[in-house]
């Protein structure tokens, strides 16, 4: 895990708590206690963009589920998502979207959108298959993924993973794809995401395998040691694990036990340099030289 993926969580909390307000690059930096020169670097390292072009983004997806589940007025929403005016928000709208806020809004009204899952957000479609993704677990009949175009982080939708039915303890399901090692093999790579979740009970973490040909587990890291609870906003974490060289396949996903939902988005998968520390979990123990307290008196 990077040194740095403390502090990044909480500027990226922080962010998420002033998105209304006028904050930048040297307001983000003061709260990390690091120069404006030296937290960019930092920042644009770990998440993969600016902290200005961060902010843009996360705003642009507020204005955009906005514009797509509200009635409110263009202006209204320029303003609150702090652009000084229409003309500018257009502007950047456009920029990031390809067309301007009012035809976003007549193509992609959510109201077009029909089915509705049990828990009574809109759904992009009215099955549970998302195209690369698939849902399994201990339970996953007890479960419900699918794409939610009414929370997201960037873009027009995110994935979710949620509780539909009176579970037992340790019931769990997991929203995960699988792919070929072979482009990876000998390398360090970093799996991150972006995750909010909403009353997670009991444990909740995005997770990272790499198998061998006979399905041995080779690296593994589910985030156990670190886990996601509660209600929490849109935050990145990141998994770091070796791709050995018998390596076969690699799976990841999220997973959620016990009751409660989350949304994931936003994902990046890329190598790192052998620097960047290992999330791995050891499963290995010391083998003793020979039986131990057979009469189990110690």
């Amino acid at each position: 895990m990077s040194r740095y993926q403390d502090m990044i969580q909480d500027s990226l909390f922080y962010i998420e708590n002033h998105l209304h307000e006028e904050i930048g690059l040297e307001d983000v930096a003061s709260k990390a206690a690091l120069s404006p020169y030296h937290y960019h670097r930092v920042f644009r390292d770990e998440v993969g963009m600016t902290v200005v072009d961060y902010i843009r983004h996360r705003r642009m997806s507020l204005a955009s589920t906005a514009l797509r589940s509200t009635e409110a007025g263009i202006l209204d929403i320029s303003l609150a998502c702090g652009f000084e005016s229409q003309e500018a928000f257009t502007r950047a709208f456009r920029k990031m979207y390809g067309i301007p806020p009012g035809r976003f809004r007549k193509l992609f009204d959510l109201k077009l959108f029909t089915g509705k899952t049990r828990g009574g957000e809109i759904k992009m479609n009215t099955t549970t298959a998302i195209k690369g993704w698939m849902l399994t677990g201990s339970h996953p009949q007890n479960y419900e993924m699918g794409l939610d175009p009414a929370e997201v982080h960037q873009g027009k939708a995110s994935g979710y993973l949620k509780a539909v039915t009176p579970m037992e303890p340790n019931e769990f399901a997991t929203m995960m794809q699988q792919f070929r090692a072979d482009k990876y093999v000998g390398k360090r790579m970093k799996l991150t995401g972006f995750v909010k979740t909403d009353r997670v009970e009991a444990f909740c973490g995005l997770w990272m395998r790499v198998d061998n040909h006979v399905h041995d587990v080779l690296q593994f890291d589910n985030m156990h040691d670190r886990p996601i609870t509660g209600t929490q906003p849109w935050n990145q974490y990141s998994i770091v694990l070796d791709v050995p060289a018998e390596s076969a396949v690699i799976s990841f996903g999220v997973i959620l036990n016990g009751k409660g939902k989350v949304w994931v988005d936003s994902f990046r998968f890329e190598e790192v340099d052998l620097n960047t520390p290992v999330t791995h979990m050891e499963t290995e123990y010391e083998m003793s030289d020979e039986p131990l307290n057979l009469s189990f008196e110690e």
